[in-house]
């Protein structure tokens, strides 16, 4: 009880000394809005992930499929003029498979490994030449693909001032319904920065196979969407 005391009168002390300077230092008439800007572009940029999937007897047989396989889906890349610093190996797994009936079982049927590599891609136009490839090459899964712009940093800073323009415009809005005007601004902070939304995965990968197995058309740009938010505060006068 003695050590609980000492404590308790420290926290009341502190309130009281950050109450009395709010007394002494009221915070002055404010509007606080938050603001959102949006900039959609055209993407000249993807990155495509695409793997093997295998499944043996032996794990040393397993291993070693999947490690032939996902060499020639690299060599395939490099032969096809794609820079080293545009392949990356982004998963390795091998695990057992036990199918077997009896409970407990300890002795795996057999073994799975995946691979996946991911790939950016500069020239859009050559999509489909190098996913039939790769296809050939030994390719049996597609883990999605993410447009992206080379240009991020230009098109975030203009979502920004967006986000300040759109905070700006409802608190002038708020105030003038009030009969006041808006002063400078008081505090502004940002909540979030979006990069490109990524607008396809695994599933809508999976039905771009389907269309250049079809003959069809196998990617649509669309648009991606870069978005900041921003919380501020004006003075009101």
């Amino acid at each position: 009880m003695k050590t609980i005391l000492p404590f308790v009168f420290a926290m009341l002390l502190s309130f009281s000394s950050s109450l009395g300077y709010a007394q002494q230092h009221p915070l002055p008439p404010l509007v606080n809005t938050s603001g959102l800007g949006e900039v959609k572009v055209q993407p000249d940029q993807l990155t495509f992930r695409v793997g093997v999937e295998i499944r043996e007897k032996t794990l040393d047989e397993t291993r070693k499929a999947a490690d032939q396989r996902t060499a020639a889906l690299i060599s395939f890349l490099k032969k096809s003029g794609i820079d080293d610093k545009d392949v990356q190996t982004e998963n390795l797994s091998v695990y057992p498979i036990y199918s077997g009936p009896e409970y407990g079982q300890t002795a795996p049927q057999s073994f799975q490994a995946t691979r996946t590599i991911s790939v950016t891609l500069k020239k859009l136009n050559r999509f489909d030449e190098l996913m039939t490839g790769l296809y050939k090459a030994g390719a049996n899964r597609v883990d999605g693909i993410t447009y992206e712009t080379t240009q991020l940093k230009k098109h975030q800073e203009e979502a920004r001032r967006k986000a300040v323009q759109d905070a700006k415009q409802k608190a002038v809005l708020l105030a003038s319904e009030l009969g006041s005007k808006v002063g400078r601004p008081y505090q502004i902070n940002e909540s979030g920065n979006g990069g490109p939304r990524p607008v396809l995965y695994a599933k809508a990968a999976m039905r771009e196979m389907s269309a250049m197995d079809a003959g069809g058309p196998t990617i649509a740009l669309g648009e991606i969407t870069i978005t900041s938010t921003v919380e501020v505060s004006f003075l009101l006068e």
